[in-house]
């Protein structure tokens, strides 16, 4: 999960750099209204992208994961009704 995760942070961020590139380089030839534009949703793309890349998805078991302090480890895990070995 976290490969379709990381193609699809690349992906937006690879349509973040050819809108600014286009809109710039192109676009502002015939419109300089439109680059804007286009450089605005630009704009929008990388903190949605950081979104996505960021996410956990329902199969990601952080929860499971050992804090690190056997306590609270042995203490979350009594909770659970789980014994450690």
């Amino acid at each position: 999960m976290y490969a379709r995760r990381r193609h699809v942070y690349f992906a937006m961020m690879g349509t973040c750099l050819a809108l600014f590139v286009l809109a710039w380089g192109v676009v502002r030839l015939w419109s300089v209204p439109v680059a804007v534009g286009m450089c605005v949703v630009a704009m929008v793309i990388p903190p949605v992208a950081a979104m996505v890349a960021n996410r956990r998805g329902p199969e990601d078991r952080w929860w499971d994961d050992p804090s690190g302090d056997p306590k609270s480890d042995e203490w979350w895990d009594e909770l659970d009704g789980r014994r450690r070995h």
